[in-house]
């Protein structure tokens, strides 16, 4: 396989790579798909989060035998969840178990046009905020988006999602995924080589003419809300 971007990270944890191989199967129904996909998020979300935040001091506090105590918080704190419609809904539930403060969710939805693969935006609720008439910026831009999609196939989506957030004003974006092609996570990284860090759980080496991974997870949109044959 083709060395990927140095911004790019292939988890090595067994159990995840034990319950992708359970994912991949044909005989997961969509109960089983949506739970192996939770998952293996929240054990990519573990490593996401570890290389991507650090801790910083708080306030103080007490213990529950009176001994005062300076609190741990995370850093950068102002960070969004950004899932790309509809499969990366599936990974939000982790990422936000597993952070210790809400955090806000911002949708993006986008698809390949079938006859030339090329991502298409249908729906975007960034909170968009233009500069003001005396010319002061006023954007809402997170520090952090971490971008939540499960398959990353020709890339096309994940870097049009990488440029909008770029447009938006995020310092830094971490994209998640459970299962990418070679060229596409290539193609997905390197939208943003500066501001983007990737993490994956498998990559598998091509994608077939429809652009669907071989051998993949299927639509995994479909298998999640079982509209298999739409």
């Amino acid at each position: 396989m083709t060395s990927l971007p140095s911004n790019v990270r292939v988890s090595t944890h067994p159990c995840l790579k034990a319950k992708i191989s359970q994912l991949r199967s044909s005989s997961s129904h969509a109960r089983v798909v949506n739970a192996l996909v939770h998952e293996i998020s929240t054990i990519l979300a573990c490593e996401a989060l570890a290389s991507g935040l650090t801790t910083k001091p708080g306030d103080t506090d007490t213990t529950p035998l009176g001994y005062t105590y300076t609190t741990d918080g995370i850093s950068p704190t102002h960070i969004s969840l950004v899932p790309i419609l509809r499969s990366g809904l599936s990974m939000v539930e982790a990422f936000q178990t597993l952070l210790p403060h809400s955090v806000p969710v911002h949708h993006l939805g986008l698809f390949r046009e079938p006859s030339t693969l090329q991502p298409v935006e249908y729906y975007n609720n960034l909170p968009y905020h233009r500069p003001s008439s005396t010319g002061a910026e006023t954007s809402a831009a997170s520090d952090l988006a971490i971008l939540l999609d499960p398959v990353i196939a020709t890339g096309g989506t994940a870097s049009a999602a990488i440029q909008t957030l770029r447009e938006w004003g995020v310092k830094k974006v971490i994209l998640v995924s459970v299962v990418a092609s070679a060229a596409g996570v290539a193609h997905a990284a390197e939208e943003w080589t500066d501001g983007v860090q990737v993490l994956v759980g498998s990559v598998d080496g091509e994608c077939d003419e429809q652009g669907m991974i071989k051998p993949g997870l299927g639509d995994v949109g479909d298998r999640l809300f079982l509209t298999i044959g739409k």
